[in-house]
């Protein structure tokens, strides 16, 4: 049987001890390591996900409705900026998790690509998952508005909630009086797993480029790495 890793440092970290070890454990398993480590005794994290997901979501939202008298659109997009993959991927990764994290041989060898990054990310949500069985909503909300609330000031007065997309558009049109437009470069991979490289472009000039999965995750990256060329 696989040797399980002592999680105390990481409970001392984000300052929960579990009374059931097995659900802390279980949150840091990648369902790939189950394919080389059959016998390892515990289940992979998707469902721990699903329901961290879910809690996640619900204090997020509370804490929006009890605290801000802004339109619900506004307080829709504070909270997809707080609870989207990136988001989650980077707490995830300043919190230490990825040293946590069972992987299968490939999966370890794939650090800093984009499905480590969704492998955090879902890593944070069973987490959260695993502290509400083991320790009930009170402490759950406690560790969301800890690491995860804590961020929503600066992405208000930075203005991240806005997409890239638009907030790239309006400094374009404001600055330039020009509207972007977006070209794919390059397409590769199968079918079922494509890889779009595509372009931001100010009438001719090629601005910057992004990827991603599908043209609108490139799209996205393209303008974020516009704004940045842009210095907007």
């Amino acid at each position: 049987m696989a040797q399980r890793k002592d999680l105390t440092p990481f409970m001392d970290t984000i300052g929960v001890h579990f009374k059931n070890p097995d659900l802390m454990t279980m949150a840091f398993v990648h369902r790939s390591y189950l394919n080389e480590h059959p016998g390892f005794g515990l289940d992979h994290n998707e469902r721990l996900e699903f329901l961290g997901d879910a809690v996640l979501e619900l204090i997020v939202t509370e804490h929006l409705y009890n605290s801000y008298d802004d339109p619900e659109g506004e307080l829709t997009n504070w909270r997809a900026s707080l609870v989207n993959a990136d988001m989650l991927a980077q707490i995830a990764a300043d919190m230490g998790v990825e040293q946590w994290l069972y992987l299968s041989r490939g999966e370890e060898k794939d650090a800093g690509t984009k499905a480590r990054h969704y492998i955090l990310a879902n890593a944070m949500e069973a987490i959260i998952g695993a502290i509400y069985l083991d320790q009930g909503w009170d402490v759950s909300k406690n560790f969301v508005h800890r690491f995860v609330i804590e961020k929503l000031p600066e992405i208000i007065a930075t203005q991240s909630y806005i997409d890239a997309k638009s907030r790239f558009q309006e400094a374009a049109q404001e600055k330039m009086g020009v509207t972007p437009s977006y070209r794919v470069l390059e397409e590769s991979g199968p079918d079922h797993a494509k890889n779009f490289k595509v372009g931001i472009f100010l009438e001719k000039e090629l601005v910057a480029a992004g990827e991603g999965t599908s043209k609108q995750e490139a799209q996205m990256a393209a303008a974020r790495e516009g704004l940045k060329v842009k210095g907007w």
